[in-house]
């Protein structure tokens, strides 16, 4: 099977609580290594980062949105984020 779907999260951390953010990011890649192909954290700059992630079908993307990241990002918006995450699907056009 192809990977040909994502998820495309931007995440606008509160001033001061990038490094807080970005540790959570860190711990949860290990969540993800059971719910996605492949998972990469990222940080634009020292309040935005992000989070792509893949998937082989529909269901498993859908699977991940209301899985066990989603859950925990939500116990810490209130406190690590500026605003709500941005949250997209992409459709994945070519992949080495």
């Amino acid at each position: 099977m192809a990977v040909d779907r994502g998820l495309l999260a931007t995440l606008k951390a509160k001033p001061g609580r990038g490094d807080e953010l970005a540790a959570f990011l860190e711990q949860g890649r290990a969540l993800a290594a059971a719910e996605t192909v492949t998972w990469y954290a990222f940080k634009i700059d020292d309040t935005t980062y992000g989070i792509f992630d893949t998937f082989e079908t529909e269901e498993a993307r859908q699977a991940h949105l209301a899985g066990q990241i989603p859950v925990a990002l939500g116990q810490v918006a209130a406190d690590l984020l500026a605003a709500d995450p941005d949250i997209r699907p992409v459709d994945v056009i070519a992949v080495t």
